[in-house]
């Protein structure tokens, strides 16, 4: 490895000093080189020992404009281990490199939308049901013996707002409320971020936008399907639901280019198409994972001919195991049918698996003979074979360390070298080790108040 500690120092001037420093400062940590290490020999691993860092863009250039295709890294956040869709997580992945960071985004009881991975997850994503005089207004409130079950639209954004998140996590219903909700975190994750003086603040939709404004990261929010039935209330349909998430980018100003809405519902990604500015790169994620081939020939048609231009479905649906092929994995029959129909690629999600690279992420590999690395080697084959325009990823330092080894969707306009830095820099290496360490070091400094500060120490 030519880097241990990889910094990336930008003049980009900003109003907030620690905004300045997420935009301005990258740490992938240790977990990506454990991943190298752990792969099979060969070329790929050789290639991935070399690293030169930068952030990691969404922004992608179609085929129809320029002949460079580019691999947009994206983020669910960095929920591996921080909690999911929290101010404190969305910190975490723009530090990581992310390009582009996602909201899933719901309603609360009073129609404001608000960052959750599900509208019904509260009772295993924050405190509520620690708290009896909110835990009495979920659907379903905790008791000892009883499941919980607690919703965004059960509570005020005001409510809503006065909880802490947590890792998405539950215990035993037998024992006391503080036991079920800090209790069942999966061993390879951890309550580091979720305890003590930490409360990781749950965000309004409109407050991501300014948030990942502000680390200079585009946009991809998911407009989660409701759990209450539709129209909520007689009156708030699916049409002003979808139609509210797009207006918050347009009320923010920001550039459709920058924004890529996602939703499972095929009519909601339609509805974008022709009735909104958003719709060039409106995503219709897949939530049919037992199609056969021949319907989902028909729904690649279907939505090519709704005029909608990207399809997102879970990785494993992209590649076959080949044992004869380079890296043992292939492209699948529906990568085929998607080019067939002119579709392009959004694929999640990597990271999202504990160690032993099996279950339903993995599931068209699992005769695979498979290490810790090849989660980089599926991310490769999802890049230069499958050809996605961008991978979702629990832990974005993974997908950034890979695209900046092989120099794809770097975010340049946040990279503070010219060519001559770099040939100034190279020229100096050997002879001004001192000086060149020193400066890492005053950036590691950086870093370390960063973190410090970003997770309320």
């Amino acid at each position: 490895m030519k880097l241990s500690v990889a910094i990336l120092l930008s003049t980009v001037s900003l109003a907030s000093a620690e905004d300045a420093a997420l935009r301005d400062i990258i740490s992938i940590g240790t977990r990506p080189y454990y991943l190298v290490e752990e792969m099979k020999d060969g070329e790929l691993k050789n290639a991935l020992s070399e690293i030169d860092f930068r952030r990691s863009d969404l922004s992608f250039v179609s085929s129809s404009t320029n002949d460079d295709r580019y691999l947009p890294l994206t983020s669910c956040s960095a929920c591996m281990q921080y909690p999911e869709h929290t101010v404190e997580s969305y910190k975490a992945a723009a530090l990581m490199g992310a390009g582009i960071i996602e909201c899933d985004v719901t309603f609360t009881k009073d129609r404001e939308l608000v960052c959750r991975h599900a509208q019904c997850d509260l009772h295993t994503t924050t405190d509520v049901v620690t708290r009896p005089e909110l835990n009495a207004k979920c659907t379903t409130p905790f008791e000892t013996g009883v499941e919980p079950k607690c919703c965004s639209s059960d509570f005020t954004l005001e409510e809503i707002q006065s909880l802490c998140g947590k890792m998405d996590s539950k215990n035993s219903v037998d024992g006391t409320a503080e036991e079920y909700a800090f209790g069942g975190t999966a061993d390879w994750r951890t309550d580091l971020y979720s305890h003590g003086s930490t409360c990781p603040k749950i965000p309004t939709h409109a407050e991501s936008i300014e948030l990942i404004k502000s680390f200079g990261a585009k946009f991809t929010p998911e407009l989660k399907s409701p759990d209450v039935e539709m129209p909520y209330e007689g009156d708030y349909t699916q049409e002003m639901y979808a139609q509210q998430m797009a207006d918050d980018y347009v009320k923010a100003g920001i550039d459709p280019s920058h924004v890529w809405l996602q939703s499972f519902n095929s009519d909601d990604v339609i509805y974008w198409v022709n009735n909104t500015d958003f719709g060039d790169q409106a995503v219709a994620l897949d939530g049919e994972y037992e199609m056969p081939e021949e319907e989902f020939k028909a729904w690649h048609k279907m939505l090519a001919d709704a005029g909608v231009k990207i399809v997102a479905p879970p990785m494993w649906r992209l590649v076959d195991h080949d044992p004869n092929s380079d890296h043992g994995m292939v492209p699948s029959a529906y990568v085929a049918s998607t080019k067939e129909n002119g579709l392009d690629i959004i694929t999640w999600t990597l990271e999202r698996t504990g160690p032993g690279l099996d279950g339903w992420y993995w599931q068209t590999t699992a005769d695979m003979e498979k290490t810790e690395g090849d989660r980089l080697t599926l991310l490769h084959v999802l890049n230069e074979d499958v050809g996605v325009l961008g991978v979702f990823s629990d832990w974005p330092a993974t997908t950034t360390f890979y695209a900046n080894c092989m120099k794809v969707a770097m975010h340049d306009d946040h990279h503070a070298h010219t060519e001559a830095d770099v040939e100034e820099e190279e020229a100096t290496d050997g002879s001004d080790a001192s000086a060149s360490g020193s400066r890492y070091l005053m950036a590691a400094g950086r870093l370390v108040n960063l973190g410090l500060r970003m997770v309320g120490i």
